[in-house]
């Protein structure tokens, strides 16, 4: 039987301004940006990550970051952080007033020359350097580790690669850590095993779990690491998102069917459902295509219909 064992309430972070919108053919106009992120710091998210900090020719859907991060409406108790590739973009970052730079590599050799051009010897030297310079500053620091559970070209990578890189970062003093199922291949218990394995190695640190829903099992993987101890989710609006560094890595689990799985178990999540999908469903006009998510399409399931005007009728000739 599933069991919420912490004591903690679920703590949901939107990454759907950033992760969704990345890989999106149009450009989102900024001001739509905005508007979109000042409607989701009112539905009770933990964290939002607002855009990237990369270079406008890698990613040209993000190239207004700085404008966006410095045009939102900030609500208290909301921490707006930011994909940071490198130094570079961790100045952009400090000096938009980012809450949290969220440094990315991967635990796959093979994903991470593909989506960084570098080693992961190389990446990690680029990113304690990152660290190193947001020391003091009062941003926090989270890394996020890429194909944790999995890469598309190599298999299965080994529990003890990620957590040998989580504890490198960990001890230079940064915060939290994400496990990314970047390409969808987690299964429960998988998830169950790796984040059980990350708590009891590192119960102090914030464990955020990033999940994908390629194979139909972001749910699941969810709720398997619910019962790991995880209590920080990422997930994006109307289950936007992909890697396109990795073959068929759609879209991440989606934000509203997260929260609406939590919540009808009623496992205590401070997120304004009705809010969210006030804001959910202006997303096909905003990206041009219909999204993913089902509870958009289909209602939350308490959501009753009326009954047919003919039910009487029926109920009188069955009765006859």
């Amino acid at each position: 039987m599933f069991e919420h064992r912490s004591s903690h309430p679920i703590l949901i972070q939107e990454v759907g301004p950033r992760d969704g919108f990345q890989i999106e053919d149009c450009f989102i106009p900024t001001a739509d940006k905005i508007d979109l992120i000042d409607a989701l710091s009112l539905c009770g998210l933990a964290k939002i990550e607002v855009t990237s900090f990369t270079s406008p020719k890698a990613i040209p859907a993000l190239a207004d970051a700085d404008e966006v991060m410095r045009g939102i409406r900030r609500v208290p108790g909301v921490v707006y952080t930011a994909l940071v590739p490198n130094l570079r973009g961790a100045e952009r970052a400090l000096a938009a007033n980012t809450d949290e730079l969220n440094l990315v590599m991967s635990a796959s050799e093979t994903h991470n020359l593909l989506n960084l051009r570098m080693t992961r010897e190389q990446s990690v030297a680029r990113l304690l350097k990152v660290v190193d310079l947001a020391r003091g500053t009062g941003a926090a620091l989270n890394v996020s580790i890429s194909t944790s559970f999995g890469c598309p070209m190599e298999g299965a990578v080994p529990e003890a690669t990620v957590l040998g890189l989580a504890e490198r970062f960990l001890a230079r003093g940064v915060g939290g850590i994400t496990l990314c199922d970047t390409t969808g291949m987690a299964h429960p218990g998988q998830v169950a095993s790796l984040c059980g394995a990350f708590r009891a190695r590192f119960p102090e640190a914030e464990l955020t779990a990033h999940l994908h829903n390629t194979r139909g099992l972001g749910l699941s993987n969810a709720l398997a690491a619910v019962e790991a101890g995880v209590v920080r989710f990422d997930a994006s609006l109307g289950g936007l998102g992909g890697c396109p560094y990795a073959p068929g890595a759609t879209g991440n689990v989606c934000t509203e069917d997260l929260v609406h799985l939590f919540q009808a178990m009623g496992v205590p999540v401070a997120v304004d459902l009705p809010r969210l999908l006030a804001a959910a469903r202006g997303l096909p006009e905003l990206v041009g295509h219909d999204v993913p998510g089902q509870v958009l399409h289909a209602g939350r399931s308490q959501d009753l219909h009326p009954v047919p005007a003919s039910l009487e009728a029926i109920r009188a000739r069955a009765e006859a």
